[in-house]
């Protein structure tokens, strides 16, 4: 089992080390070892070491917690998931720590930059009913947004076009003539100066689809890290959040049949 551990995970991972502090394990818990026999179809578990995180700023309000599900006002800069350089600081972890709900998972996802009313099950078995609302689009999604004015536009208008992102792609794009698969409504709800705050509805989900809209139309949210420019941002610079917040979430609770609406708290500008 060393040798095919080494060969298995390579430079990445510290295999030596972690079999002498035996934080190799089988699926009942006992110690790998390093002479253990070689066994087809067999699961090995084990925590990799984390990289020190810089703890993001900001508040994580619960604004709802019932029995099934948990609903929170995620901060700019916190992931949803873990992943990647983003482990101990996203939503899923800490509200499993704060909240002692080990289980608690995500039942849809807010980029990392952007804030607002997030989503999440208590319980394993509670998260089928709920993510099949999102994958049927029966969640009605109220975003907001600051970002230009601008007076030749008129509104409201609704922008229809295709979005597709590459793998390992920091930015997607709009794909000119292939099927529409992106839709979203856009209004206008107040002027601040040379700004406005814009009513975005979104009939679908794509990737980075509100800042690609918006920014389609010649009105780019405002400390877009991505559009209408990639900017080199560091990791720990938390001074310009993105100008963009996931409002409310309306949908009938497919588990009871009542009528579910979560608004975020927060305001312009973020």
């Amino acid at each position: 089992m060393g040798s095919w551990l080494r060969e298995r995970l390579g430079p990445r991972v510290d295999v030596e080390r972690l079999l002498v502090e035996e934080r190799f394990v089988y699926d009942d818990l006992r110690a790998v070892r390093e002479d253990d026999p070689y066994v087809l179809h067999t699961f090995v578990w084990f925590h990799r070491d984390l990289p020190d995180e810089v703890e993001v700023p900001g508040d994580l309000p619960v604004v709802h917690r019932d029995e099934r599900l948990v609903v929170v006002d995620k901060p700019a800069f916190l992931s949803t998931i873990p992943r990647g350089e983003h482990v101990l600081q996203s939503v899923v972890v800490r509200m499993r720590a704060e909240l002692g709900l080990p289980e608690l998972s995500s039942l849809h996802r807010l980029d990392r930059v952007t804030s607002g009313v997030l989503m999440l099950a208590t319980e394993r078995r509670w998260r089928a009913p709920y993510q099949v609302l999102f994958e049927r689009g029966e969640v009605r999604k109220t975003y907001r947004a600051l970002a230009p004015w601008h007076p030749d536009l008129t509104f409201p208008v609704t922008v229809r076009n295709h979005i597709a992102k590459e793998r390992g792609a920091w930015r997607a794009e709009v794909v000119p003539g292939a099927p529409v698969n992106a839709e979203t409504e856009i209004d206008v709800e107040s002027r601040v100066g040379d700004l406005a705050v814009y009513r975005l509805l979104p009939r679908t989900g794509r990737t980075h689809q509100l800042r690609l809209h918006l920014h389609g139309l010649g009105i780019p949210i405002v400390d877009d890290p991505l559009y209408p420019e990639v900017l080199d941002v560091a990791l720990d610079d938390f001074s310009r959040p993105l100008q963009l917040l996931a409002s409310e979430l309306a949908f009938t609770d497919p588990v009871d049949g009542t009528e579910r609406r979560f608004v975020s708290g927060r305001s312009f500008p973020l």
